[in-house]
């Protein structure tokens, strides 16, 4: 069951092209179980209309502060009182910025203002309006003031630029809204986690990699987190933005990431390896760009390190968890990997196919261990990751009984 089931959510819908997804998301907190009553700023009344949040909600949706319908019974605070969470999505720049100053001249402000439920933003703007001084400064003092965050992602946008800014996807945002009701089933436990892909550098511009956007690992780090752990996030390259709470180490190389990772492998409980890392790295770069030229060119590779090998070989090995991206065979090649590295579970799944995997915002992932295994089938990568983490700590704990 949804940890959502029966929680009552407030949904505020601000100003921004990012409101077509609000509808969305409704339908998703829904799904869950939970009960949604969604609040519209007049900016936000430009992109969708209100009659659409009530058809999907099921409720009134509620509009102005001074409701003479309403206020007699004061129905801000009312509001205010009968939620378990406040979701703001698609939430502005313009909006965080009246939050974290403790504005209250709207029905949206007044209601952050007056909850003392838990607060996620799910901010929407455009990129620069994401790097500037302000927003970045807004961001620290909500997040010092317990605020919870749920991206922004990374990629093409309304306006034609490209970088930091987009709304995540309703998924995503209804999967952090379920992790602020945490089991608590990895409650002070240290976990370690890799993601993303590794570059190899072939010259100082060019390198190898794969097509690992980091997705699935930052979500799992952002479940752990949800379940009570303490993380140590391992990244490669990605324009993902890491799930905040994480001590997050970046790398690039395999070797960096190897490194990394059995620096601190030893003072960690679980150590999940979510990260592509490349198996073959150059001998010796380049120190200049190569230039092109007519003629054919080779490039000498070398295994790299093995880490999930190395983790799971340590004197004090942490509970270990590798993944494994097969486009054949899934079973058979992830059970080999699972017992040729002595890990104590495994997560696989396949790879190359359209709509999951690499890249895509949804994955599909078989789980292994030495007697057993779990199929998880389908879905969010960040519902996934939930899933994962609920088998992962009842691996764990069954172990250490």
């Amino acid at each position: 069951m949804s940890r959502l089931a029966d929680k009552q959510i407030c949904l505020v819908v601000t100003g921004g092209i990012a409101a077509y997804k609000a509808p969305d998301l409704v339908r998703q907190l829904k799904a869950a179980g939970a009960r949604v009553q969604v609040v519209m700023t007049a900016a936000a009344q430009s992109f969708v209309q209100a009659l659409t949040f009530q058809a999907v909600s099921g409720q009134p949706v509620h509009i102005d502060l001074l409701d003479p319908t309403a206020e007699a019974a004061m129905g801000h605070i009312e509001l205010a009182r009968w939620a378990d969470l406040v979701l703001v999505a698609p939430a502005s720049a313009d909006f965080m910025a009246r939050v974290a100053h403790g504005l209250a001249d709207d029905l949206a402000t007044t209601l952050c203002l007056a909850s003392a439920a838990p607060l996620l933003l799910a901010p929407a703007m455009n990129q620069q309006m994401w790097r500037s001084a302000a927003t970045a400064a807004n961001l620290e003092l909500l997040a010092a003031r317990g605020v919870h965050f749920c991206g922004p992602d990374s990629g093409a946008q309304a306006c034609g630029d490209v970088g930091p800014g987009r709304m995540s996807e309703p998924a995503a945002i209804c999967a952090a809204a379920e992790g602020l009701f945490g089991s608590n089933e990895l409650l002070g436990l240290q976990v370690l986690i890799t993601a993303g892909p590794t570059q190899e550098a072939i010259d100082p511009v060019r390198f190898i990699t794969n097509r690992s956007s980091g997705k699935m690992g930052f979500a799992v780090a952002a479940a752990a987190l949800a379940a009570g752990a303490r993380v140590t996030l391992v990244a490669g390259p990605s324009t993902m933005a890491p799930p905040r709470g994480c001590d997050v180490i970046n790398v690039r190389s395999a070797a960096e990431m190897h490194d990394a990772v059995l620096s601190r492998s030893a003072n960690c409980d679980i150590f999940i390896g979510t990260a592509a890392v490349a198996d073959y790295t150059v001998v010796e770069p380049a120190s200049a760009k190569i230039k092109k030229s007519g003629a054919a060119m080779s490039i000498n590779l070398v295994p790299t390190k093995d880490i999930l090998a190395a983790v799971s070989a340590s004197p004090e090995r942490p509970f270990t968890v590798g993944f494994a991206a097969e486009t054949e065979r899934l079973e058979d090649y992830a059970r080999t990997k699972l017992q040729s590295k002595q890990l104590d579970m495994i997560a696989a799944n396949l790879v190359g196919m359209p709509g999951s995997g690499f890249e895509s915002d949804d994955n599909e992932l078989s789980v292994y261990w030495a007697d057993g295994g779990r199929e998880l089938g389908k879905a969010s990568k960040s519902l996934l990751a939930r899933w994962l983490i609920e088998v992962i700590a009842e691996r764990y704990h069954g172990q250490a009984i």
